[in-house]
């Protein structure tokens, strides 16, 4: 939650001037640098729980819908994870081309979709149903393949592969 506080937030907070506000938001800062991707090297990607493990603090408190790529190379060694879209704070719409683009450019062998719901809930909607079934077929067409798709809510997250929603049919 102090995450997304302004510093004029803070200043209204007994006790708290501008320049104790600014000390606050640069630790803030600081902390999320210091929990960014680059920090994490030879990573191996084994279940949902290990990308939890490294976007769940960061995606929690945004108040937008954030949809981002988590991309691995052989024997599931994390690569990369991109930023994809941004969107409103209950939707967030990004085009296939935009992931698998992320993935071909550094040859991986497959993805994992994460986007976090601001209203705190992990539950998919039909969109997200959708959207995955897409990515899926695509990454199929080029031999890249869709592991998971993560739903992350304020205290928890839904994975598509861990409930058996990954090979979506026609219903």
């Amino acid at each position: 939650m102090i995450f997304s506080v302004t510093i004029e937030e803070l200043i209204k907070i007994i006790g708290i001037g501008k320049v104790k506000a600014i000390q606050i938001k640069a630790t803030c800062e600081l902390a999320s640098r210091m929990n960014s991707i680059d920090n994490y090297k030879n990573i191996t990607i084994n279940k949902p729980s290990d990308v939890v493990d490294i976007l769940f603090e960061e995606m929690r408190f945004e108040k937008q819908e954030i949809l981002k790529v988590v991309i691995l190379g052989n024997k599931n060694k994390l690569l990369k994870i991109k930023d994809i879209a941004k969107g409103t704070g209950n939707f967030v719409k990004a085009s296939i081309k935009d992931v698998l683009n992320e993935a071909v450019k550094v040859q991986a062998m497959q993805i994992i979709l994460v986007h976090n719901h601001p209203s705190g809930s992990c539950e998919p909607s039909e969109y997200d149903y959708a959207t995955t079934k897409r990515m899926r077929e695509a990454g199929d067409l080029i031999g890249l393949r869709m592991t998971d798709h993560l739903v992350m809510g304020e205290r928890q997250f839904w994975s598509f592969t861990k409930n058996r929603r990954l090979n979506l049919k026609e219903e």
